[in-house]
């Protein structure tokens, strides 16, 4: 293991102006987007839509550090026959490659999912390294209902993480670590707060025992943030202020930078909180965002499976992506928003 060409990767991963974009969509995942703007999902359509995005020259080139992407995205070429991976290459972001194969139930915790794939891992990213990718993604996903989450889901999804995480490290690539606490229930924020808290500490717990090397990593946490059906919705101030505390708390300084996921928040709403926290001082690692659904919603509304929408569909992404990359510095304002609009 380098581990100073990983460190090299997970810094530009977090550059400051610069985030991650999520284009890693399952198959079940982008049908069910694709159906709500009407497109049928074809491996062809969703080569053109990815390779739409890619081919956004001042978005990728300006704003957009690394994509992470799909088996099957990985493998495609472009309709001019450049593979899509080149695309990501040229336009100066670094190519990645999501490696969990999806969530199981968890044997006697109802209700609780642990993630699956690290069975031939070691194969597949050394396959993936030689495609081009550089870095890797794996989630966890950690439910907050009644008497859930227990210790058991922390404790095996952590350990599987962490495998995962030394795994790539051994293949010189850079783990995204994912543990996404979700937001889809009726908790408060200071629940969030405290669930997220247990599965951060005991995910750096495991990473040690792994001897995972911290600077070649980025963290993929989510914001500590109020449940959907919350009735009490938590302000930005506040988002951004538990969150900046929670990581704090939580994070080694030696990990080079945290990359949000936006985890069923709006467009706006993510890019709001990331700016507010790059409000309250010098913070140890680099923090951005890691956006998919946050980053795509309206270019794949504007392109709508049309080709003569393409242009203004890569408009609406080269306004989301800076928008982000504002917020990533902490100069981002809503008039913007409404400027472009």
């Amino acid at each position: 293991m380098n581990l100073t060409e990983l460190n090299k990767v997970a810094t530009a991963m977090v550059a400051p102006g610069k985030g991650i974009l999520a284009a890693d969509e399952s198959s079940g995942t982008i049908k069910k987007r694709f159906d709500a703007i009407g497109v049928e999902s074809t491996e062809a359509n969703r080569r053109d839509y990815r390779e739409m995005l890619f081919r956004s020259k001042e978005a990728m080139s300006q704003h957009i550090s690394g994509v992470i992407l799909y088996d099957e995205t990985i493998w495609q070429d472009a309709k001019d026959g450049t593979p899509l991976v080149k695309l990501i290459e040229q336009s100066g972001a670094i190519p990645g490659i999501k490696v969990d194969e999806g969530t199981q139930a968890l044997p006697m915790c109802p209700g609780e999912l642990v993630t699956v794939g690290l069975d031939k891992l070691a194969e597949r990213l050394k396959k993936y390294y030689e495609r081009g990718a550089r870095f890797a993604k794996w989630r966890a996903v950690i439910d907050i209902a009644g008497g859930i989450p227990s210790m058991t889901a922390i404790s095996v999804n952590a350990h599987a993480l962490a495998r995962y995480a030394a795994l790539c490290q051994a293949a010189q690539i850079v783990p995204i670590v994912e543990p996404e606490v979700l937001m889809d229930g009726d908790h408060d924020i200071d629940r969030c707060y405290e669930v997220t808290q247990r599965v951060l500490n005991k995910t750096f717990q495991e990473l040690r025992v792994q001897r995972v090397a911290l600077e070649g990593m980025v963290l993929k946490p989510n914001m500590a943030i109020s449940g959907k059906k919350c009735a009490k919705q938590a302000s930005v101030e506040e988002v951004a202020e538990k969150t900046i505390r929670l990581l704090r708390t939580c994070v080694p300084a030696a990990v080079p930078g945290i990359a949000f996921l936006s985890g069923g928040q709006s467009d706006e709403e993510a890019t709001a909180h990331l700016n507010a926290m790059h409000k309250l001082g010098p913070l140890p690692w680099g923090l951005t965002f890691s956006y998919g659904r946050a980053l795509q919603a309206a270019p794949q509304k504007a392109w709508s499976g049309k080709a003569e929408n393409v242009a203004a569909g890569q408009r609406a992404f080269s306004h989301r992506a800076r928008m982000n990359g504002l917020a990533s510095k902490g100069e981002w304002q809503s008039s913007l928003e409404q400027k472009a609009a």
